[in-house]
């Protein structure tokens, strides 16, 4: 998904599966209940935090990804859930 603001550059907006591994960007939405949305908070990912992918697994195994100085694994599906603006 791409996205324009105005008087600035255009903004692209991916699932956080579909970056690249060392991109990074801001979360912009979470798509889930509040069950899901409270268990990705727990581990510091928020909308508005900056995260940077570290690694993903071949065949939608787990994805790493780094926030601040920590660095989390979460399952594909969850992450496939999560949009970044990058």
């Amino acid at each position: 998904m791409s996205r324009s603001k105005q008087g600035a550059e255009a903004v692209t907006e991916l699932r956080l599966t579909d970056m690249q591994a060392g991109q990074t960007g801001k979360v912009t939405r979470v798509h889930g209940g509040h069950g899901f949305r409270r268990r990705l908070e727990a581990l510091g990912m928020r909308p508005g935090m900056k995260v940077t992918k570290v690694s993903g697994q071949i065949m939608r195994g787990p994805i790493v990804v780094k926030i601040g100085n920590t660095q989390i694994a979460i399952g594909f599906g969850m992450a496939y859930r999560v949009f970044v603006e990058v």
